[in-house]
């Protein structure tokens, strides 16, 4: 006999899938502040993340599974409340840390309720930087915000005129780099990133 709670419950977890898969049209914040033609979406962002969990998770010594399972849970929020940039310098926020965390878990709540009750533990660990796995994401999250400035900067797909004040008079991308060495902090991610900065400096030289 069709189990009618089966049913409902998988239409339930549609629904909330559903509003979840906005977060493919949700463009990441910081490009667009910085004019980035054709900004990647956070969940392209987030399955950059995903992939370099993959690759590096174990050279850092964490479990691959969790950290994917993180790295996929880790944005899902904005896709109810948008994507809030982590600018370089507290004072260029529009958002605080605390703030945007508080935002982020009423989200999750708003936007899935009661269903998926492993995604909000997932984003927990994250937020609370509460495990190995939860470090290692947040590391290789600040890793492909790196590379993707590297790329961007590579095609030339931004404007590097175009004013985007700032605490410490950024140019270029530089302040996605400034970012993610202020809070980098696993050694193998800080090696990566070096290699990253050091390519991205002579394409930033490139171009003037």
């Amino acid at each position: 006999m069709h189990d009618d709670r089966g049913a409902a419950g998988s239409e339930r977890l549609l629904t909330a899938l559903l509003g979840a898969y906005r977060l493919k049209d949700e463009p990441r914040a910081g490009w667009v502040l910085r004019g980035v033609d054709r900004p990647e979406s956070v969940a392209a962002h987030s399955w950059g993340t995903s992939l370099l969990c993959l690759a590096f998770a174990e050279q850092a010594g964490v479990d691959r599974g969790r950290a994917l399972a993180i790295a996929t849970a880790h944005d899902v929020a904005e896709a109810e409340i948008g994507d809030i940039p982590s600018r370089a310098h507290p004072d260029d926020r529009t958002v605080d840390a605390a703030e945007k965390a508080r935002r982020e878990g009423a989200g999750l709540e708003r936007l899935l309720g009661g269903e998926l009750g492993e995604l909000h533990e997932l984003w927990r660990e994250y937020e609370q930087d509460a495990s190995p796995e939860a470090r290692f994401v947040r590391d290789m999250n600040l890793l492909d915000m790196a590379l993707q400035a590297l790329a961007y900067e590579e095609q030339g797909r931004y404007d590097p005129a175009r004013p985007l004040p700032s605490q410490g008079d950024h140019r270029h991308l530089d302040e996605f780099f400034v970012s993610a060495e202020a809070r980098m902090r696993g050694a193998l991610a800080r090696e990566l990133l070096d290699r990253v900065a050091a390519r991205y400096r002579r394409a930033r030289a490139g171009h003037g």
